[in-house]
């Protein structure tokens, strides 16, 4: 089986999708049919990490649509000799159903989240989206935003939830450098994790924030530390100024992949309240860190939580339950919970095979 992938960004990126895509990209190439994988990303902003054996990547299609749109026309014949087009972004959907229908290939769409809930704005896009060959949802939430809208039936859905690799992350003592960098010596650290994007707000940084007060007033030790960076920091500065939280509110900036898993351990307790997420990666990397989990009961997050068996659920709305979990989780014992294998990349290869075996067959 030979694949053509379509996708936003992979290796070179940053991001949880991008994260995605790398481990879909490593999966396909372990299922023994697989003989050949093309990936053309449109964006590379970042260096680049090793790619793996039989993956040829288009980085010339990175820089622009002209570049993108131009490598898919060099690569007509091979998506001729193709079996299998995926789409990684449902933004590409009317460039790979064309191509599909060009070639007679069926194509595997991806849902991610917000691009999934609702139609896009553009009447092409939401046609597209609506005809490809079969789609795969990071969480049972998105899957059932994007049915309900779409009215794509059950049959042409999987589940496909995110991938975590265990060996990457494990619980350990904090780093001592990175705390003192931060200034978090001797502090209960809350975290949260992800871009600061004002189209984004939905992460739950406001949520902490408004409560913070509260817990700082039961214990003058606890620090806030909010890592990522983005357009929305000013905002959340600006917040923190506001709230004289300026001693136990703590921006890293941009993170390094290296520096991930250490920076996880910094956290006593890991919060997100969000309101648009797909799923959160972040969660599944916390908890493999040994740091407990506070997600929300509104989104995607609670897949990623297994409905509360691996974390604690909150609704976002409401300040008071968000201030008790807090409390609890302090408290919390660190470890990874039981369940988590459930994430595990071996786990999410066996998924990508059953999917690629369901496609041929039909």
């Amino acid at each position: 089986m030979r694949i053509y992938a379509l996708i936003t960004d992979a290796y070179g990126g940053h991001g949880g999708v991008a994260v995605y895509n790398r481990d879909l990209l490593s999966a396909f190439l372990q299922h023994p049919g697989v003989t050949e994988v093309t990936a053309v990303p449109r964006v590379i902003s970042h260096a680049m990490e090793a790619l793996p054996e039989g993956l040829t990547y288009r980085t010339g299609a990175a820089g622009g649509t002209a570049r993108f749109l131009a490598t898919i026309i060099r690569d007509l014949p091979r998506i001729a000799r193709s079996d299998l087009i995926y789409c990684g972004h449902l933004n590409l959907a009317p460039l790979a159903w064309a191509l599909g229908k060009l070639f007679g290939r069926p194509v595997l769409g991806a849902l991610y989240g917000i691009e999934a809930w609702r139609p896009s704005g553009r009447r092409m896009t939401s046609w597209a989206s609506r005809h490809l060959t079969r789609y795969y949802a990071i969480s049972a939430y998105t899957r059932d935003r994007f049915k309900a809208w779409s009215r794509v039936p059950d049959t042409r859905v999987e589940l496909l939830p995110n991938a975590i690799h265990l060996q990457e992350y494990a619980p350990g003592e904090k780093s001592e450098v990175l705390a003192a960098r931060f200034g978090l010596e001797n502090r209960k650290v809350l975290m949260t994790f992800g871009r600061l994007v004002s189209k984004e707000r939905a992460k739950g940084f406001d949520e902490v924030l408004q409560v913070l007060p509260s817990l700082v007033a039961e214990d003058p030790t606890i620090a806030y530390l909010i890592a990522g960076d983005g357009d929305y920091r000013r905002r959340l500065e600006e917040r923190v100024a506001e709230l004289h939280l300026g001693e136990h509110v703590v921006f890293t900036g941009f993170v390094e992949e290296a520096e991930k898993a250490d920076l996880y351990r910094l956290a006593d307790l890991y919060v997100m309240p969000s309101r648009g997420e797909g799923f959160g990666f972040v969660f599944l990397e916390a908890m493999a860190s040994g740091v407990p989990v506070i997600a929300s009961s509104t989104d995607g997050s609670r897949d990623a939580v297994r409905d509360g068996k691996l974390g604690e659920m909150v609704d976002p709305d409401k300040p008071e339950e968000l201030l008790a979990a807090i409390r609890r989780g302090l408290n919390a014992p660190r470890g990874v919970p039981d369940g988590l294998s459930y994430f595990a990349f071996g786990q999410f290869a066996e998924r990508v095979r059953d999917i690629l075996d369901g496609m041929v067959k039909r």
